[in-house]
């Protein structure tokens, strides 16, 4: 996989999400990858200003689009993929494994029966290793799990996409301690992204940027390797499992958990809606613990 995609990055600062819109300059096929959909919490009403800035750049530059891919089922947004799919069509795809994250959440939420695990929300279930298209750029699905049991990467050409398992050199690595997560294997999926290619391009789904510098989303192999406050080379399974528990205990749950999840699962729909046309999301009351910190 040699070939360089274009890559338009759309970053959202009340999340500090990194949507993205890959595409194969020959033949203007395109991917977008972690889209948002925006979500005022004190009102509970959703909109479409994040989403509508991919479309606008879909339609200025003429870009047919073949995939709408989410690295995981998000826990700080809601996700914008079937906005995105009633607009400009494209499969909506996830690893295979969301259905472990959709068997545990329908029961944290109590869904009702008629949310069956299985995967069926989305159009396509990527497999780990799994290749495809965008237009003539060649693909491939990386499963990488630790911050949840489904996490995927997706390299196209020399560009690799890496959700959030890896954040800026300068900020670190994603946390562990949501349920299904795992330290270990975290640390495991990361030191499979970092022996790529040195020089292989990587793309972050979230940066939370310090005081000194604006957000960031570019980085490379080697710069991790060189430089991640909390994985760089030379940092052992052992220390940075001991540090990402420490670091976990003091994160607060995400602002947006309890809403996104259950429409993140459903692969961007909200629940159906009652008999009043009204959709509504559930809040199981002292069920989940934790401080509001982001990551």
């Amino acid at each position: 996989m040699t070939t360089s995609p274009r890559i338009q990055a759309f970053y959202d600062p009340a999340t500090w999400t990194v949507s993205y819109v890959v595409s194969d300059p020959a033949t203007r096929r395109a991917a977008v990858i972690d889209p948002v959909l925006d979500y005022e919490f004190k009102a509970g009403r959703t909109g479409t200003q994040s989403a509508d800035r991919i479309l606008a750049y879909l339609k200025e530059q003429s870009l047919q689009v073949e995939w709408i891919l989410e690295t995981h089922a998000h826990a700080d947004h809601l996700s914008g993929a079937r906005y995105l799919h009633r607009h400009v069509g494209g499969k909506v795809a996830i690893g295979e494994h969301i259905r472990d994250v959709q068997a545990i959440f329908k029961k944290i939420y109590n869904l009702d029966s008629s949310f069956l695990p299985d995967g069926s929300q989305f159009d396509h279930l990527l497999r780990d290793g799994e290749t495809f298209r965008i237009g003539n750029l060649e693909a491939q699905a990386l499963h990488v799990p630790g911050h949840t049991p489904a996490d995927m990467a997706y390299r196209v050409g020399d560009a690799v996409f890496v959700g959030d398992t890896l954040f800026m050199p300068d900020v670190g690595t994603a946390r562990a301690d949501f349920p299904g997560g795992d330290a270990h294997t975290l640390y495991r999926s990361i030191r499979r992204l970092l022996d790529l290619p040195r020089e292989t391009r990587m793309f972050v789904c979230h940066d939370y940027p310090p005081d000194e510098r604006g957000p960031l989303w570019e980085t490379t192999v080697v710069q991790q390797r060189e430089r991640n406050i909390h994985v760089r080379d030379g940092i052992s399974e052992e220390s940075f499992v001991a540090m990402r528990r420490a670091r976990d205990a003091t994160l607060e749950v995400p602002t947006l958990l309890l809403p996104s999840i259950q429409v993140n699962v459903r692969g961007g729909n909200l629940p159906p809606p009652d008999e009043n046309g009204v959709s509504y999301l559930r809040i199981p009351v002292n069920v989940l613990s934790g401080n509001d910190r982001r990551e």
